[in-house]
C-alpha cells in the first residue's frame, strides 16, 4: 500500500484487522484521511507517521492502541481531526498537540491518560468538539486564555458548509469526497457536522470551575460530572446557545444560578449529588427539569407561599448527559463516519469517469 503515492484516503474501519498500524503507509506521502477505528489493531502510535504531513484526519478509535502519544506527530500539523478514544494510550499530554493548530475536533475519551490538564488545553483557534472524558486527568481546569475561534461559534465548523446546513446538533458527522477535477488533479473535500461542545467528564479533577469557559457563547454541550470540583458555579447569563448542562457528582456549593431560566435553548439539566443550597425556582426549575436537584440535602423547593419545601424534591436524580445522548438516536459524543454515501459515490463516479480511468492507470505505469 506504500506505493500508491496518489493515495488520499484510506478507510480501513469495522473490520476484523489485528496487529499494528502498517509502517509502509508512511510512503503514501499524499495522505489527508487515515480511518482504521473498531478493529482489533495493537501495539502503539509509530513515531514515524510524522511522514505524513499532509494528514487531515487520524481515526485510530476503537482498538487496543498502548502506549503515549509521540511528540514525533508534532509534525502532523494540518491535522483538523484527531480521535484517540477507546483505546489504552497512557502517559500525559505532550506539547506535540499545540502544533496542531488548525484542530476541529479532539478525542481522546476512554484511555489511560493521566498528569495535569495542560494550560494550552484552551488555545486551539478551530477547536468544535474536546471529549476527554473517561481518563485519569487530575488538577485544576486551567483557567487561562480561552482563546476559541468565535467563542466556539458553529458557524465556522466545517469546509464551505453554509450554517444552514447545521442540522445535526446530536451528532459528530464527516462526509468525504474524492472527485476528479481533471485528468491532473483529485480533490478532496470533507464537512464536519458536528455538535459544539467539551466533555471533561469522569476524571479526578478539582478546585473550581473557570470563570472563562462560562463565557463561551456558542458552548452547546457541557459535561463536567464525576469529578471532585468544588466552589461555585459561574454564571450562565452568556452561554445562549447551551442545550445541556451536567455538572452532577461534584462537591459544588452555593445557590443555583438565577439564571437558568433565560437559557431558552437547555433541554437538559443535571446538578444532582453535590452540595447546592438554597431554593429550587418551582416553574424554570423543578418543573422544567425534576430530577436535576436530587443528592443536594441542603436545596428546597420554592413553594407558592416562599416557603421551603424539602420534601418535594426527588431522590433519583436525572439522567446524565452520558446516558441522553448514548440513548438517543445519534450519539453526541460517537465519531460517526459517514463515508459510506459521499466518499463511495465520489469513488464510483471516478471509475465511471473514462479520462479519470486512464489517468490512474497512467500513474501506475
Amino acid at each position: 500500500i506504500g506505493n500508491l503515492t496518489y493515495l488520499q484516503v484510506i478507510d480501513l474501519s469495522h473490520n476484523m484487522l489485528s496487529g499494528s498500524i502498517p509502517l509502509n503507509i508512511v510512503g503514501c506521502f499524499q495522505l489527508l484521511a487515515l480511518i482504521v477505528n473498531n478493529n482489533n489493531l495493537s501495539g502503539e502510535i509509530q513515531p514515524e507517521l510524522d511522514a505524513l504531513d499532509s494528514l487531515k484526519i487520524l481515526d485510530i478509535s476503537n482498538n487496543q492502541i498502548s502506549g503515549e502519544i509521540p511528540l514525533t506527530l508534532a509534525g502532523l500539523k494540518s491535522l483538523e481531526i484527531v480521535d484517540f478514544s477507546s483505546n489504552n494510550l497512557s502517559g500525559s499530554l505532550n506539547d506535540a498537540i499545540t502544533k496542531w493548530t488548525n484542530l476541529k475536533y479532539f478525542s481522546i475519551a476512554r484511555n489511560k491518560l493521566s498528569g495535569n490538564l495542560p494550560n494550552w488545553l484552551f488555545s486551539f483557534q478551530a477547536i468544535q468538539m474536546m471529549d476527554f472524558s473517561t481518563n485519569k486527568f487530575m488538577g485544576f481546569i486551567p483557567d487561562g486564555n480561552f482563546n476559541f475561534s468565535l467563542n466556539f461559534n458553529k458557524s465556522d465548523i466545517g469546509r464551505s458548509m453554509p450554517a444552514k446546513s447545521f442540522v445535526l446538533p446530536r451528532s459528530m458527522v464527516i462526509r468525504i469526497s474524492v472527485t476528479a477535477i481533471d485528468t491532473n488533479e483529485l480533490s478532496f473535500n470533507y464537512q464536519l457536522f458536528s455538535a459544539v461542545g467539551m466533555d471533561l467528564s469522569d476524571n479526578l479533577l478539582h478546585g473550581t470551575i473557570p470563570k472563562g469557559l462560562f463565557q463561551l457563547q456558542g458552548l452547546e454541550y457541557l459535561n463536567l460530572s464525576f469529578n471532585f470540583l468544588d466552589g461555585q458555579v459561574p454564571g450562565l447569563y452568556r452561554l445562549r446557545s447551551l442545550r445541556a448542562l451536567d455538572l452532577s457528582h461534584n462537591s459544588l456549593t452555593g445557590q443555583i444560578p438565577g439564571n437558568i431560566s433565560s437559557l431558552q435553548e437547555l433541554t437538559l439539566l443535571n446538578l444532582s449529588y453535590n452540595s447546592f443550597s438554597g431554593f429550587v425556582p418551582w416553574k424554570q426549575g423543578y418543573q422544567k427539569f425534576p430530577g436535576a436537584f436530587a443528592g443536594n440535602p441542603n436545596l428546597c423547593l420554592e413553594s407558592s407561599h416562599g416557603e421551603c419545601n424539602r420534601t418535594s424534591l426527588p431522590l433519583v436524580p436525572g439522567k446524565t448527559l452520558r446516558e441522553e445522548m448514548t440513548e438517543g438516536p445519534i450519539s453526541i459524543w460517537a465519531f460517526c463516519l459517514s463515508f459510506f454515501v459521499s466518499f463511495y459515490l465520489g469513488v464510483v463516479a471516478l471509475f465511471c469517469s473514462a479520462r479519470t480511468r486512464r489517468y490512474i492507470l497512467q500513474t501506475k505505469v
